[in-house]
């Protein structure tokens, strides 16, 4: 069986297993081949499964692979009956990150 965790980072939560790679909100003052440590909450191994209250002791360890911009969002506003309108964009920055190992 595969071990993976759960794992908290950016106020969402992820599913990993070794060698994943997944989008998370930017960590600040981090670069390219940083490493960090995320909140693990859960995780499922060989040995057996350890669940966190609120989060495990160990973190998963992983490596910064690069930063970019996720697809613009469009916002638009308007009323009915009237001439207003208003238009808006956001695009979100990410880090890549690659799941290096998992505790346990």
């Amino acid at each position: 069986m595969q071990s993976y965790a759960i794992v908290k980072t950016g106020g969402k939560q992820y599913t990993v297993s070794a060698g994943d790679i997944i989008k998370v909100e930017l960590f600040p003052g981090k670069t390219d081949g940083d490493t960090v440590e995320l909140e693990t909450l859960m995780a499922k191994t060989d040995s057996g499964l350890a669940i966190g209250e609120p989060a495990l002791s160990d973190k998963v360890t992983a490596t910064i692979l690069n930063a970019g911009r996720a697809k613009k969002i469009t916002i638009l506003k308007r009323r009915k009956r009237s001439t207003f309108r208003k238009k808006n964009g956001h695009r979100q920055g990410f880090h890549a990150i690659r799941i290096e190992s998992i505790p346990g």
